[in-house]
Formats: C-alpha cells, sequence, structure tokens
C-alpha cells in the first residue's frame, strides 16, 4: 500500500466511495510539518493493521476547492472518511505523529 496523490476533486471523491475507509492528508509543498510527517504517514500505509484503510492525499494549492469545501484552514490536515460519506468522521490538523497514529486505530473500530 502506499500513499495515493489525487490530482483531481472528482478522483477523490470517487476513492471516498469506493472505499470504506479512506485516510486523506492534506498538504502543501511549502509546508515544513508536512514534509515532516509525509514519512510516517507513508509508513503507515504499509502496516499490515491499517491494510484496509486508503491512503490519499491532495495538495491544496492544486485543489482550493476541494480544500475549501473540506474546509481546510491549515496544514497539515488529517480526514477520516467512512462508508463513502463526504463528511468527515475525523478530523486532527498538525502534525502529531501519536495523535495520527490513534486516530487510525479509532477509524477501524
Amino acid at each position: 500500500m502506499t500513499v495515493h496523490n489525487f490530482e483531481t476533486a472528482d478522483a477523490f471523491k470517487q476513492a471516498v466511495k469506493d472505499n470504506k475507509i479512506v485516510m486523506l492528508d492534506c498538504f502543501a509543498t511549502w509546508c515544513g510539518p508536512c514534509k515532516a510527517i509525509a514519512p510516517i504517514l507513508a509508513k503507515h500505509s504499509n502496516e499490515d493493521e491499517f491494510k484496509d484503510i486508503l491512503f490519499a492525499k491532495i495538495d491544496v494549492d492544486d485543489l482550493p476547492e476541494l480544500a475549501q469545501e473540506l474546509e481546510i484552514t491549515a496544514m497539515p490536515t488529517f480526514m477520516i472518511f467512512k462508508d463513502g460519506n463526504m463528511k468527515p468522521a475525523e478530523k486532527l490538523v498538525g502534525a502529531n505523529p501519536n495523535a495520527l497514529v490513534t486516530m487510525l486505530q479509532k477509524s477501524k473500530a
């Protein structure tokens, strides 16, 4: 498993519909904390514990309409989408590795 970089809002929304659980990383290329936590997210995407989660990311500068729709106000912002619902079940703002793991574990419950 890897982290899928979505380049269109439609592709991301289809992924939410097609997958039971989606973890979204909203990032910007110029964001230092985003760069710092990206390898940690990639590591979790390859762990068996989270194999049933689709890991996704969007660049908020490339998809400003989607970022606005999702009410992204800071980067990085992580969201969990479940069962095709475009309203996030969970949201985490900031590069906090421990909170990220907790959020991933909670999403499977």
